[in-house]
């Protein structure tokens, strides 16, 4: 018999379902039954299927920060879903709720907190985003992964924990890696990631500069769903994916050098893999700004270099920051072999279980 039942949330993006797969493992392996509760179309349902963890479906709005006529019919979504969420923990009892954020985990903390259950919700950004502002009141504690972050949590419900990584991130073969792009040179790899719906800015910026890339790297290029290039197709030393997940590892593992978007969960993975980066942050015009921030604590920390994603389209600084990331390997391998941010697993565990005793 389990010795506590955990019921996980989050959603919209992956990286709002991500660390929770990486928190499962380790919750089961310390005596946690762990369900989720998701959304009905939304990405998470998708991959917690696939990591066989029981899911319930509950209705959800969408959280906007810009006018839309939606932002009127959306809180009915969000009333629907409390309701719902409500019958799934009468009907489950968990013993606490597990939040990452993203819109479809507002009516479960919200029932939650209806109900008496304890919530821990995490936070991967530097800034929290709108899901976990509008969750916070009805949470106990709420996990950071930026040390500056503490300073925009109240009441002392913050808690530095770093992020969760997943366990198979590390376990990758960079032989593999290599077989599985057919590179057999001893050329460095350049692999290009931009994000579970990919990034069409990096995206175009690289196959334009394709030719000039390839005379220094092999080039790995995770691109997006529908955003494969059939002109790149038979090009030398480049292989492009619309999305990898069992072979992730390996192709991680084999590149050199990355280029990729700032979200929290990505940076964090690659600074526990010791990977010279090259980030290019969404821009501001289309997001709150958050990968900014992201970017620039690690480019200050010294572990990766920062490209603005605006500059980069409107100039040809792409293979000029790729030459100064070559250049600075050894230095920001350094900075990240020194670094005092570790996987967050571990910790985050102890601020559920605390949380659990002290509801008892």
């Amino acid at each position: 018999m389990s010795k506590y039942k955990i019921i996980m949330t989050g959603g919209g993006t992956a990286g709002h379902v991500t660390p929770n797969l990486a928190l499962a493992p380790k919750l089961k392996e310390n005596g946690f039954e762990v369900k989720y509760i998701g959304s009905v179309l939304g990405i998470e349902k998708e991959i917690i299927k696939d990591a066989k963890i029981p899911y319930y479906e509950i209705s959800s709005g969408k959280l906007r920060r810009y006018f839309d006529i939606k932002n009127f019919s959306d809180p009915f979504k969000v009333m629907k879903g409390v309701f719902q969420a409500s019958k799934i923990l009468s009907k489950e009892k968990p013993d606490i709720i597990f939040s990452k954020g993203g819109f479809v985990a507002v009516p479960v903390v919200i029932a939650a907190s209806m109900k008496k259950i304890p919530v821990v919700s995490h936070e991967s950004d530097l800034t929290p985003g709108l899901a976990n502002k509008l969750s916070a009141p009805f949470c106990r504690k709420l996990c950071v992964t930026f040390r500056e972050s503490l300073n925009y949590i109240k009441d002392g419900k913050g808690v530095l924990t770093g992020t969760p990584i997943r366990r198979e991130i590390l376990e990758g073969s960079k032989i593999k890696g290599k077989q599985i792009c057919g590179f057999k040179d001893n050329k460095d790899i350049l692999l290009v990631i931009g994000g579970s719906l990919g990034a069409k800015s990096i995206n175009d910026e690289v196959r334009r500069n394709i030719k000039e890339i390839l005379k220094e790297f092999n080039v790995i290029h995770i691109c997006g769903r529908g955003n494969l290039d059939k002109e790149c197709e038979k090009i030398n030393g480049y292989r492009q994916f619309e999305y990898v997940k069992e072979d992730l590892p390996h192709l991680l593992q084999a590149a050199d050098f990355i280029i990729s978007r700032a979200g929290a969960n990505v940076i964090f993975e690659l600074l526990v893999l010791r990977k010279p980066t090259l980030l290019i942050p969404l821009s501001r015009k289309i997001s709150r700004g958050d990968q900014i921030l992201n970017a620039n604590s690690f480019e200050k920390e010294g572990f990766s270099l920062v490209l603005d994603e605006d500059v980069m389209m409107e100039s040809d600084l792409l293979m000029i920051k790729l030459a100064e990331l070559k250049e600075k390997k050894d230095i920001l391998i350094e900075n990240m072999q020194n670094s005092k941010l570790k996987n967050g697993v571990d910790e985050i565990i102890k601020v559920i279980v605390q949380c659990i005793e002290l509801n008892k």
